[in-house]
């Protein structure tokens, strides 16, 4: 930055930041300092030694599964304004604490009037024989190299790559997870005596590790690795303390994070005990204008490697500069995680540290439950807890810390079955988002607005004029139901209307057509809607329509309100072919059907996958082939297993009785039977059940919109569990159930579901918003309190007797056959420009060479005939 610029910004006020460091602490940074400096009185400059803009490290484990995936932090607009320069690729090396100027790695000399350390921290690695060769799992860089190396290793040697990671905290278990995902063969060594020492107390650790160690990761704890067995350059196997020999290919080091306070070294910064940059509650160092956020930074003694205190920091900074007064009071240790697919959570004095602290404790080892309140010793207010297994209470107990609640604590356990209360109104101090230190009471004065900025009344508007919920997401349950609840307190009615064509709800509407008798679009739009409808409504009455009336749902002019995937009844990919999934009932599959499946699949060129739901997919089908490929396996017994639809995709089970040791009802036979009763039935959103034989859930049926555990007296029924955005275990409904009165209440729980749910809303999120929850489910399904039990039934029932194959019905029409022609003037044509390539690539032009020889084939995934004499 050349003299003469600098003289320039003094003399018209502007005064330059630098930002040394390119991770989220800097991004925070940039972009409250970019919407707060409305004047424009600073220049800001980020420099941050990675090839990336700011990225997400929290979410490094989708990396590992998916190398194109972009974890880069948003928003991303200052970077292009022209106020916000970000610099990457460089690093820091020297800075002139009186000249105040800093060196780039490149020679690039910038000018600064405040300083901002936000370097970050390093991933450590011990000294040990050996410990050259370790990996460790902290940047981009990392996770790129790990999924590449244990690639390379099992290429190599033909079977998978053997991983051990050191650490078991948040890091290490994040790694083991993503890397056993890849298909790695993964153990921890942990020196703690059970998994997140740090953050867990003993019972929620031995829980966890219950659960880990029955995902295949092995554990080794209370031990700590001493070398690295190295042969020919490569790792061979790690030592332990113990004296035992672990035998692997890769050892990744995840035990905790080292400041990078190198340059605050240089500069003479007073650190603190165990490093870092000291700062106070400004975030300013001991030295003028220089300040420190993120993990470089140590408050009172301690540095910190989670979002939330990262961001608190870049606030207060930010204020700062600009003439604020704001302080940095706390270090906010609450964590919410899915790590290995398994909840975890922890708020507050979780490990009780209080004086007279009292713990209640809900732990069910069968079912990888562990869920712990501390209290204070009159048992009234709410001190911290810990969830692992079903963190679900974790949203709305967090924001109580410090008050008292309104009931007994167990009962806002969701594990113990109690239906927690409803009577806790938030404080305006209760922090509902922790990643953006947004309050309740913030929350509400931007639904209020005032007299000359109207309020934030939607939810989308509420986050963005807020933040809350933007980042983690884990809020916005709790920050939508604020909103609900601010808005019924000032007499404002929330519209329920389902788009702009209807003013009903969905539910609403459901009944409509049901009272009325309304058979078609036409109709219903008609007597109960505007216009001509849209891809909001089109979609909810052809779902409304097929549930009713149960006929071929694209008969009737309904062919034309389906998305695509429905149209063509198989699921489009990216690369514009389709997918084929037939059903595989419970996963029970005789040697003479998996022998079609492989036949159908080597004949058409098709890729195959085993999927988590026990069916096979086959992908690359053309939408010209769909129909040869569905007569083969219509002939040999198979159906559609309505992959493509918003209905029962599957029925998951383990073997049961029937082959397991610990099995005590049929499984098998119990989950078949509900996949057949229930397979097509039309839903709000697609809907998946789970039988287990055992308490030991092999089936995963807590994880289910419907569950099904077996007891010895009988079936336990578990109802709302999602997986997905927002996932949420499954609630006990009704225990020890012969098998007529569990279907008879299934079937009651899911049409009360289809009839009142929301579009799109999966049964967990229903529950939650239905008046009374789960309590009120209870009343309708087992009590029959509404007096609806036999009409419910019996609308189950009319569905299974018109159940028809949708696939089988296609084959049999010809003019339903029609909409699966390649061309309408060409049905049998295929196109010689177009030839597929090796299995997993995309399509491409043919070659010369492959026109002549006939290798042509025909892509045709977008031409699904829309028209009306088609559907």
């Amino acid at each position: 930055m050349t003299g003469s610029t600098t003289e320039h910004r003094r003399s018209t006020g502007v005064r330059d930041v630098l930002i040394v460091g390119g991770g989220p602490a800097a991004h925070r940074l940039a972009d409250s300092l970019h919407a707060r400096d409305a004047a424009r009185s600073l220049r800001v400059t980020v420099v941050g030694e990675e090839p990336h803009a700011p990225y997400d490290r929290v979410a490094l484990s989708t990396r590992l599964a998916d190398r194109t995936t972009d974890l880069s932090l948003q928003p991303s607009e200052m970077w292009d304004g022209g106020h916000v320069e970000l610099v990457v690729g460089e690093r820091v090396v020297t800075i002139d604490p009186v000249a105040h100027t800093a060196t780039t790695s490149t020679g690039r000399r910038l000018h600064w009037d405040e300083l901002v350390l936000a370097t970050g921290s390093s991933a450590p690695v011990p000294e040990l024989p050996g410990s050259e060769h370790a990996r460790v799992y902290r940047t981009i860089e990392d996770v790129d190299a790990l999924v590449a190396e244990t690639a390379a290793i099992a290429a190599l040697h033909g079977r998978p790559a053997r991983v051990v990671v050191a650490g078991g905290g948040l890091l290490g278990l994040e790694a083991a997870g993503g890397l056993t995902a890849l298909g790695a063969d993964a153990a921890i060594v942990h020196s703690g005596g059970w998994l997140m020492s740090a953050q867990l107390d003993e019972g929620a650790g031995r829980a966890l590790g219950r659960i880990i160690a029955g995902q295949g990761i092995g554990l080794h704890l209370g031990v700590r690795p001493t070398a690295l067995l190295v042969d020919d350059d490569a790792v061979v196997g790690v030592d332990l303390a113990n004296g035992r020999r672990i035998d692997c290919d890769l050892v990744v080091f995840a035990i905790g994070i080292s400041p990078r306070d190198e340059l605050a070294r240089e500069l003479g910064l007073e650190l603190g005990p165990r490093g870092g940059v000291a700062i106070d509650s400004a975030c300013a160092t001991s030295l003028p204008h220089v300040r420190a956020i993120g993990e470089v930074a140590s408050f009172e003694g301690r540095c910190t490697g989670l979002v939330a205190p990262a961001n608190a920091m870049a606030e207060v900074v930010a204020d700062r500069l600009l003439g604020g007064v704001a302080e940095f009071t706390t270090v906010d240790d609450a964590t919410k995680l899915k790590l290995s697919g398994v909840d975890v959570a922890s708020f507050g004095d979780a490990l009780a540290r209080t004086p007279h602290a009292l713990e209640i404790v809900y732990a069910d080892p069968a079912r990888g439950l562990y869920q712990k309140l501390v209290m204070t010793g009159d048992a009234k207010t709410l001190l911290g807890g810990i969830f692992v297994g079903d963190a679900s209470p974790y949203s709305s107990l967090r924001p109580l810390l410090g008050t008292e609640l309104s009931s007994e604590p167990a009962a806002y356990l969701s594990a113990s079955g109690v239906e927690p209360p409803a009577g806790d109104e938030l404080p305006a101090a209760a922090l509902v988002c922790a990643c953006n230190n947004v309050t309740a009471g913030t929350i509400r004065d931007a639904i209020a607005g005032d007299g000359h900025v109207e309020g934030c009344t939607e939810l989308g508007a509420l986050k963005s004029c807020t933040r809350a919920g933007t980042q983690c997401g884990s809020c916005v349950p709790l920050v939508k139901k604020l909103l609900e609840g601010e808005l019924k307190k000032s007499g404002v009615a929330l519209s329920r209307a389902l788009c702009e064509h209807f003013e009903l709800s969905r539910q609403e509407l459901f009944e409509s057509v049901r009272v009325i008798g309304l058979t078609s679009f036409d109709e219903i739009i008609e007597r109960l809607g505007t216009g001509l409808g849209c891809d909001i409504c089109k979609p909810v009455i052809a779902s409304i329509l097929a549930t009713q009336h149960g006929s071929y749902i694209l008969d009737g002019g309904r062919g034309g309100l389906q998305d695509t995937n429905d149209r063509a009844m198989a699921n489009m990919q990216k690369d514009g072919t389709y997918s084929v999934v037939p059903r595989i009932p419970a996963g029970e599959i005789t040697p003479e059907k998996l022998a079609v499946i492989a036949a159908v699949a080597q004949e058409f060129g098709l890729y195959t996958k085993i999927t988590g739901g026990q069916r096979i997919d086959l992908f690359g089908a053309r939408l010209d082939q769909l129909p040869d490929i569905w007569k083969q396996l219509v002939d040999a017994g198979f159906e559609s297993g309505q992959a493509y639809g918003k209905a029962l995709r599957n029925v998951k089970s383990c073997v049961g009785s029937t082959w397991c040791r610990y099995g005590v009802q049929d499984s098998v036979a119990m989950a078949v039977r509900l996949e057949l009763r229930y397979r097509g039935l039309r839903s709000p959103h697609k809907l998946k059940f789970g039988v287990s034989g055992c308490a030991r859930e092999c089936a995963e049926a807590r994880g289910k919109d419907v569950g099904v555990i077996a007891t010895d007296q009988g079936w336990n029924l578990y109802v709302g569990g999602n997986g997905g955005f927002q996932p949420a275990h499954a609630q006990l409904l009704a225990s020890d159930l012969d098998d007529e009165t569990l279907i008879r209440y299934i079937d009651r729980y899911l049409m009360y579901y289809i009839r009142t749910a929301d579009r799109l809303q999966r049964t967990a999120r229903w529950i939650e918003d239905l008046e009374g929850g789960l309590e009120h489910v209870r009343e309708v399904v087992v009590d029959d309190r509404l007096g609806l039990a036999a009409e419910l039934e019996a609308a189950v029932a009319t569905h299974v007797e018109h159940y028809e194959d949708e696939w089988a019905a296609t084959l049999a029409d010809p003019e339903r056959l029609r909409r699966f022609r390649s061309f309408v003037n060409a049905p049998n044509t295929p196109d010689p420009s177009i030839a597929r390539v090796a299995e997993r690539e995309q399509f491409r032009p043919a070659t010369a060479a492959e026109r002549a020889d006939g290798r042509a084939v025909l892509i045709a995934g977008a031409t699904i005939p829309m028209r009306e004499e088609l559907a």
